[in-house]
């Protein structure tokens, strides 16, 4: 990698739209890592590290913290009647619809799937190998994503 890229990658790093976007989903993830923990879901710190890089759903949404935060930090920098926040406020919108609505009906159409099987294989020997349930969000771990993402957008964009 030569010098120009590292520069670009660097400069990436310190772009506030970039650090606010980063820093409204990790501390998104962390949250909901220890709520976890203090929930006592987490048993090792294996659990708490695949919590806080990987799990989906739970409070608070980390994906509509993610893009409330881009779509702030486009509008402080770029202004709010430009195209590129147009793009982000859609896309935005488009993600927390999706965690809001189809992510969370397919969760509970695999959770009553497994069900059904897990009860058939006790009744009837059936051999079932349960679907992943993806975890969609509730309103309310929506309404505290995008709360969160918003006002850590403002801090990088006024700091």
């Amino acid at each position: 990698m030569g010098s120009h890229a590292w520069n670009q990658l660097f400069g990436m790093l310190g772009n506030r739209i970039f650090l606010s976007a980063f820093f409204s989903w990790f501390i998104a993830q962390l949250l909901k890592s220890l709520i976890d923990a203090i929930r006592a879901r987490h048993r090792s710190s294996r659990e708490l590290m695949t919590t806080i890089f990987w799990k989906t759903g739970g409070m608070p949404s980390s994906h509509s913290a993610l893009v409330t935060a881009l779509a702030t930090s486009i509008g402080f920098r770029h202004g709010i009647n430009t195209p590129l926040f147009t793009l982000a406020l859609f896309y935005g919108i488009l993600i927390i619809r999706d965690a809001l609505g189809v992510r969370r009906a397919a969760g509970d159409q695999a959770h009553a799937m497994n069900s059904l099987g897990q009860e058939l294989s006790e009744r009837f020997g059936v051999r079932f190998r349960p679907v992943k349930e993806v975890n969609g969000h509730t309103p309310t771990e929506v309404s505290i994503g995008v709360l969160l993402g918003f006002f850590i957008a403002v801090a990088f964009s006024i700091l």
